[in-house]
């Protein structure tokens, strides 16, 4: 796996969020709050008990986002909806309701992220607390809200489900002149199966956009985070409910909070577990590096004044002496002192 050095730097508020932090983890409540403001409180708090960097909503009105012609996904429809305005109408929270749960965030200590779905909206999301904007997989091909939103000035994550790569390079080109901005990978399947979670696309959208890259989750796992973040996620987005098996679009593909704290601390430990992205010398490896190497050893009983042979010379453990890759720099040279058989050289065994 490689991990590009290059991508443009993300910041959200005083976090930043690279390859060489923990991951940024979005609890990601959307409509899973069934249109109560007091179940939006408790999943947020929920949220930041389980340790989740940020809590996000959408923020939409049904009338304004669908048309007389919208048409229910195929999962929906089997979770029992019949009618697309209905079912939105029903999730819906107003502007001002969603900035109260923003400000809610902000005193809980949990990052407020919304992701706004009409341009009329943009203005009432704009006055509000929310320290940064998700753009959902459908509108990465809308440009004029891509736009609107990039002129808010705050942090921008876009996912990219159901697009090809043309269309992530194209929306990459259109955000080029904005600083702030991350882009995931997604799957678009409520839930996704472990044979379409696509982890690994990551990689392409990070050589097409050379921004920060992770990964929107719909899978039902609680290992796929981690997964992810071995695979070079720097962002985590997944949902949260109160009930996986509540009535409603998205609860069947989220965790409940007992489910969404292991999967936080899974993705933890995975980013704990690759450490640094260059090779190093772990200070837990000194003791055994210097039993296990090997040094250069005397094959039998060697006097002071002896000129050194490669005859005289054996490689063993420890590594205290003088290390097997210096070997050329003895032979030819005279002992100042004996050396018994067996005992390791040192630099003061040799003139």
């Amino acid at each position: 796996m490689s991990i590009s050095t290059h991508a443009a730097p993300f910041t959200i508020g005083t976090r930043e969020v690279s390859p060489s932090h923990s991951p940024y983890i979005i609890a990601e409540i959307g409509v899973n709050h069934d249109g109560s403001v007091a179940r939006a409180r408790e999943l947020i708090h929920a949220a930041h008990a389980a340790g989740a960097d940020a809590a996000k909503f959408q923020m939409f009105d049904a009338s304004m986002l669908m048309s007389l012609d919208s048409v229910l996904a195929v999962y929906q429809r089997e979770r029992g909806a019949q009618d697309p305005r209905a079912l939105l109408s029903a999730l819906q929270l107003s502007p001002d309701e969603l900035g109260s749960l923003a400000d809610e965030c902000v005193r809980v200590g949990i990052t407020p992220i919304v992701t706004v779905f009409s341009l009329p909206l943009v203005e009432h999301a704009r006055a509000q607390s929310w320290h940064a904007f998700k753009m959902a997989s459908p509108d990465l091909v809308n440009l004029p809200l891509l736009k609107a939103i990039a002129r808010l000035g705050r942090p921008m994550i876009v996912s990219t489900g159901a697009a090809h790569r043309e269309e992530v390079a194209q929306a990459a080109a259109w955000l080029s002149d904005v600083a702030n901005v991350a882009f995931l990978q997604c799957t678009s399947s409520y839930p996704t199966p472990d044979e379409r979670a696509a982890i690994g696309g990551m990689h392409d959208i990070r050589a097409i956009t050379q921004r920060m890259t992770g990964y929107s989750d719909h899978t039902a796992c609680i290992d796929s985070g981690g997964l992810a973040v071995a695979a070079g996620a720097c962002i985590l987005e997944k949902h949260l409910t109160y009930d996986r098996n509540a009535v409603g679009p998205d609860h069947g593909a989220s965790l409940d909070a007992a489910q969404f704290g292991a999967y936080v601390a899974l993705a933890r430990r995975a980013a704990r577990m690759i450490g640094s992205h260059t090779k190093q010398l772990q200070d837990v490896e000194h003791d055994v590096r210097r039993v296990s190497r090997q040094s250069i050893v005397a094959a039998h009983d060697l006097a002071a004044g002896h000129v050194l042979s490669d005859a005289d010379l054996c490689f063993k453990r420890p590594g205290t002496g003088i290390c097997a890759s210096r070997v050329a720099e003895f032979v030819g040279r005279t002992l100042s002192r004996e050396v018994h058989f067996d005992r390791v050289l040192v630099a003061e065994d040799v003139a």
